[in-house]
């Protein structure tokens, strides 16, 4: 008998490093999600998320990746870049949700408008910014999500595995339910 569900993994693996991420270290799950902070897919995956993480408490922890489409969303690449630009001051997560809040409003004068709001030292955001310092991040980012067989938004990966599931709460939470079990199986 053949299995013909092809599960599709993780090409590049998380890293404490690198990522941005939400939850205790030691977590059982790792929910990933490739995103795109002009897709309104993404805005509505972006409560969904925060409602499930106020459900899982340290069972699970959260990585966001960039994954600009900016053939649809023409300013979602220099969002990404905002946010890492916030980010590399401590602000990567508040960055991060004010551009799902506002997708309306994700022009370079919007963008620096949320770094001040966030307290960002303005200089620095601004010249990061100016001289494209997270383009390559950004790009990386996208290439490792083709890699990983990511083709639109939002994209989940749990403990490194794609969630090809409708990504409701129930779902997601049921998912990550089933691989908390899974994992204490397999110690």
């Amino acid at each position: 008998m053949y299995n013909l569900v092809q599960t599709v993994s993780l090409t590049v693996p998380v890293s404490e490093q690198q990522d941005h991420i939400l939850g205790p270290r030691n977590a059982p799950v790792t929910l990933l999600e490739y995103g795109d902070f002009g897709c309104p897919h993404c805005a509505e995956a972006h409560l969904v998320v925060s409602e499930l993480l106020g459900a899982i408490g340290k069972t699970a922890r959260f990585v966001f990746r960039h994954f600009p489409l900016t053939q649809v969303h023409p300013t979602a690449q220099r969002a990404a870049e905002a946010a890492e630009a916030a980010g590399a001051q401590d602000k990567f997560w508040e960055m991060h949700d004010l551009l799902f809040e506002n997708q309306e409003a994700q022009e370079d004068y919007d963008l620096v408008t949320y770094a001040q709001t966030l307290g960002v030292n303005m200089a620095r955001f601004r010249a990061e910014l100016l001289q494209g310092k997270y383009t390559p991040r950004v790009r990386e980012e996208f290439l490792g999500g083709v890699r990983s067989g990511v083709n639109g938004t939002p994209t989940f990966f749990i403990n490194g595995h794609r969630h090809d599931d409708l990504w409701d709460v129930a779902t997601l939470l049921a998912a990550i339910e089933a691989e908390v079990q899974s994992s204490g199986r397999r110690r």
